[in-house]
């Protein structure tokens, strides 16, 4: 059998001028750390509540649409008049889940104990880079599983740290980013 062979990745290569572009290469670059580096599980729940309101939405729609089917519209008029509200209802529920629930958080990584016998500890990602803006904030949320105490910690810095002249990301120098990050954070934890 041949020797295992580290796989190398291609470089991301990004236009420098499109910020959601940069933002996405930079929260990719911060879910491997957290991920592919530490071995940490992704948890999909956000993500999940999400899917959840939306599923509901389209079956009202999808309701509307197959009762009109069998009793078109004059006999239908209640029921789609039904759905339709519960439809644009259920889109307001998302907007408020979008803002005040999931608060632009891009990834939550779950740290499981080594003994699987304490709760999983959460790392929470947040970003936010503005358009026409060159700092890019990133916020790392803490939550023990134990005591359920939430710490977190901000960086920001300007994207042209990360990205060579050429638009390619310089993964090497964001890494030390995220790990510096999360050190705060471990040491807090381990002083209290």
């Amino acid at each position: 059998m041949a020797p295992f062979k580290e796989i190398k990745e291609k470089p991301v290569k990004i236009d420098k001028w499109d910020t959601g572009a940069l933002k996405n290469a930079l929260d990719d670059g911060a879910k491997k750390v957290l991920i592919d580096i530490h071995g940490y599980k992704e948890s999909h729940r956000l993500m999940d509540g999400r899917l959840f309101i939306c599923t509901i939405a389209i079956g009202f729609a999808l309701f509307a649409l197959v009762w009109d089917y069998l009793y078109p519209f004059p006999l239908s008029r209640n029921v789609l008049m039904t759905c339709a509200l519960s439809y644009f209802f259920l889109m307001g529920i998302l907007t408020l889940y979008l803002s005040y629930i999931e608060k632009g958080i891009f990834l939550v990584a779950l740290e499981q104990d080594r003994a699987m016998m304490e709760p999983d500890n959460e790392w929470k990602l947040s970003s936010s880079l503005r358009k026409y803006d060159d700092t890019y904030h990133l916020t790392m949320i803490f939550v023990d599983g134990k005591t359920k105490e939430e710490r977190s910690a901000t960086v920001s810095r300007r994207v042209d740290n990360f990205f060579d002249e050429n638009g390619v990301f310089c993964f090497d120098l964001y890494k030390p980013v995220i790990d510096r990050l999360k050190q705060d954070l471990s040491n807090e934890k381990k002083k209290d």
